[in-house]
């Protein structure tokens, strides 16, 4: 099954005998909260879940985004009406990271059936509504460990004997800024791969030959899996997206920059290079 879905496909299987779950994972960082956005107008059926308090932890060693405790993330999801053979539709109004952190979440922890509206909001042409659902509670129970997963080892390890793709901003990866966290660089080894290469100008997912033609120019190999992190392992859940199209098996690492460079025995490269 394909990670994504069009909003025509969407409309017509909300029309249809099994229509999805709709998640609103609406998220700015840094910005107005994304319910305000939800509450003022969302997909008919959809139910607002918030990144900061139920796709993550509290920031702290894990870095700004841990994941979540599986048991609250199975309460949350079973909340919002999630069972175990319900198809999942998610869906943002930016770039997909979002939507994409509850994807590989509910992927992750043994969902099968989940997909993320390409091109998010902006590309839906039916009505919004600004009723919030209350769906029957879903049975969805979460078993972590369906995808693979790097700890700050495994992707140091990744990046020196096969291939880890740093989903950042390209000046973030060479050092030349770093809005958020304390030290700029990326992990040595690693190579840059910004998220905002896997989209065209409408915010929809390039073709899956596309996808497949960049990540083989940069090393990826169909026999292997890639590893990929971002700033706080958000942003690199929308490059694993774009990996599955393109037919490769992504492991995140879900700690991404923001525990890495908080650990003062960590190596850190500079510079366009990998290092």
């Amino acid at each position: 099954m394909k990670p994504i879905i069009s909003a025509t496909e969407l409309a017509s299987e909300l029309a249809g005998t099994r229509p999805p779950v709709l998640l609103d994972i609406r998220y700015q960082l840094g910005g107005p909260h994304g319910r305000t956005d939800y509450e003022a107008g969302h997909i008919p059926g959809a139910v607002f879940v918030d990144l900061d308090a139920e796709l993550a932890a509290q920031p702290g060693a894990g870095g700004r985004h841990p994941l979540p405790d599986v048991a609250a993330f199975g309460e949350v999801m079973r909340r919002a009406g999630v069972s175990a053979d319900s198809p999942v539709v998610v869906y943002d109004a930016d770039k997909g990271w979002a939507a994409a952190r509850a994807w590989w979440l509910l992927r992750w922890t043994g969902h099968a059936d989940v997909r993320v509206l390409d091109g998010g909001l902006a590309t839906w042409t039916g009505e919004l509504s600004k009723e919030s659902p209350s769906p029957a509670p879903g049975d969805f129970a979460p078993v972590p460990g369906a995808l693979p997963l790097l700890d700050a080892d495994g992707a140091a390890d990744q990046a020196r004997k096969g291939l880890l793709l740093d989903a950042r901003a390209a000046e973030r990866y060479r050092g030349e800024v770093e809005p958020i966290d304390p030290v700029a660089g990326h992990i040595p080894g690693a190579i840059s791969a910004p998220t905002t290469e896997n989209v065209s100008e409408d915010g929809r997912f390039l073709a899956p030959e596309a996808l497949a033609s960049r990540f083989l120019a940069l090393g990826a190999t169909d026999t292997a899996p890639v590893g990929v992190y971002c700033g706080s392992g958000v942003s690199a859940a929308q490059e694993a997206v774009a990996l599955e199209l393109a037919g490769f098996t992504p492991a995140l690492y879900a700690g991404s920059w923001s525990e890495w460079s908080a650990d003062p025995t960590h190596p850190i490269a500079t510079g366009p290079e990998p290092g």
